[in-house]
């Protein structure tokens, strides 16, 4: 049986994220910007309210999620290039640049990775191993690449109005390191959190 959260925890934790996300919305620098990084969030979270019941997903996950979903909210809130936190890590390690929105991708990584572990499992579609590991970065690094799709998509649509959105910061390899910390991300779930995932599967 999956260990999973109960649903007074769920609906609770969908409150904290609904009254982050009004906040963000509310004192967002750019709407257009703002709305453009939540509409995952806005999506996401009304669904896993749905399915709980029928389709409960380990604690692990939504745990990761929750934390996902406030990364986004906030890189949305100031724009992923000038989230303060971001300036006082870079001014720390003596960075060329804000690298708020690295940890935005690693996130990227880390949780489809675990999601699709979670289906895969379950499903028994694979058996663990080392297959099952090589599928789940594959197809964390696809989700990863859809996304670097949509921001290019974005920037011939606005033009210089999607500058916020792309937050590159003037670097030429951008979508490279993004889709890198993607797969740092799906690599942490793979080798870090795997068996203390499978405890939680029960598989």
């Amino acid at each position: 049986m999956v260990k999973s959260v109960n649903r007074a925890s769920l609906s609770a934790a969908a409150l904290v994220l609904l009254v982050i996300l009004i906040y963000t919305g509310w004192f967002a620098k750019d709407r257009v910007t703002w709305l453009m990084e939540v509409v995952p969030v806005m999506v996401v979270v009304p669904l896993l309210l749905v399915t709980w019941r029928r389709y409960p997903l380990t604690s692990l996950l939504y745990v990761l999620i929750f934390f996902h979903a406030i990364i986004l909210m906030v890189g949305g809130m100031y724009t992923y290039a000038k989230v303060p936190v971001g300036f006082d890590v870079q001014h720390l390690l003596g960075l060329s640049r804000n690298p708020y929105d690295k940890l935005g991708h690693f996130f990227q990584g880390l949780v489809p990775a675990l999601a699709a572990r979670e289906i895969l499992l379950r499903g028994q579609y694979v058996r663990s191993g080392k297959m099952l590991d090589f599928i789940v970065c594959c197809i964390a690094l696809a989700i990863s690449a859809t996304y670097e799709l949509i921001e290019w998509w974005a920037a011939l649509a606005m033009g210089q109005g999607a500058d916020e959105f792309l937050g590159t910061q003037g670097d030429p390899w951008d979508t490279q390191s993004d889709m890198f910390c993607a797969l740092l991300g799906a690599l942490t779930t793979v080798l870090v959190l795997g068996r203390w995932h499978k405890r939680q599967l029960n598989v």
